[in-house]
């Protein structure tokens, strides 16, 4: 038992440095790359390393569940690892970080909302606090850099929305699909329309390949595809499965304290008043990530 303990705080915190570093490299790799070529190539390198590791699951897919599959794919995966990296041409990695805190309270709203999931007075109280704080980062972040355009933030707020209806669906549609099936099954469906963006964006282009600049980015895109999104998922459930999802979901304070640190490190600006509403944040999530009396249901 005391060897388990360990090892789910092990987890915690590996996860946690592999997601908050994630943002960073982001933000590295659009030195060499475009928005689009990011997007794409994540997509492509996460797909090969899915493909090898988990082909075999496919065949375990029902007919039925593809159109939900293909659903989790697009809004899931695809779209976001495109709207992420054109929100990191305006916004820092840190702000970026602390708005992906908002999938949880999304959830919550959309679980309500449109898939009719019970929710809490809590988690309602949890949800407008959080938006509250969302507020308060955006517009002191466009004051401390007005050189940034904020309206960038809400590629970040569209993608933790699109994550939130990835988790409901599976929640609701693909709950007896194997995890690994699920994530082979998003990259089938999103894997040829990633590979048709790089293909239209130049980016097979040999004289690409001789600026050092274009070859740094695409290691920092391996080590993103790798790390911060196929091995994640291995240890997210791995986690999971050692703790308590409640246990698990704590990824959602420290990660952004991960990627804080590296965004400071590389001379972003972060102001007291951005902390106070990243704290408020965090505190909405908490709240949302917490089941009491319920006042909504089928």
């Amino acid at each position: 038992m005391r060897s388990n303990n360990t090892k789910k705080w092990v987890y915690l915190v590996v996860l946690s440095l592999i997601w908050g570093t994630s943002f960073i490299l982001i933000k590295k790799a659009l030195l060499g790359l475009s928005a689009y070529q990011l997007g794409a190539l994540r997509t492509v390198m996460t797909g090969l390393f899915l493909f090898a590791v988990g082909y075999n699951k496919i065949t375990s897919i029902k007919k039925a569940h593809w159109k939900w599959i293909a659903i989790s794919g697009v809004f899931g995966s695809f779209i976001p690892a495109f709207f992420f990296a054109i929100a990191e041409t305006e916004i820092d990695s840190a702000v970026v970080s602390v708005l992906n805190s908002l999938v949880p309270l999304n959830t919550v709203l959309l679980g309500a909302a449109i898939f009719k999931i019970a929710s809490s007075t809590r988690q309602v109280i949890g949800v407008i606090i959080g938006f509250v704080g969302t507020s308060i980062l955006i517009l002191e972040g466009a004051d401390l850099n007005p050189d940034q355009n904020y309206l960038y933030a809400g590629f970040v707020i569209a993608s933790t929305l699109m994550y939130a209806i990835n988790v409901n669906i599976i929640k609701r549609y693909l709950q007896d699909v194997k995890p690994l099936a699920i994530a082979v099954g998003n990259y089938v469906v999103i894997f040829i329309p990633a590979v048709l963006v790089l293909i239209f964006t130049d980016f097979f282009n040999i004289d690409n390949f001789d600026n050092p600049v274009f070859s740094k980015a695409i290691g920092y895109v391996v080590i993103l595809a790798f790390f911060g999104t196929a091995l994640a998922k291995v240890l997210f459930n791995t986690l999971v499965q050692l703790s308590t999802p409640v246990f698990a979901s704590s990824v959602t304070y420290v990660m952004p304290i991960v990627a804080l640190t590296w965004g400071l490190l590389d001379g972003e600006s972060f102001s007291l008043a951005q902390g106070f509403g990243t704290f408020i944040i965090l505190v909405g999530v908490y709240l949302a990530n917490r089941k009491t009396k319920k006042i909504r249901s089928n």
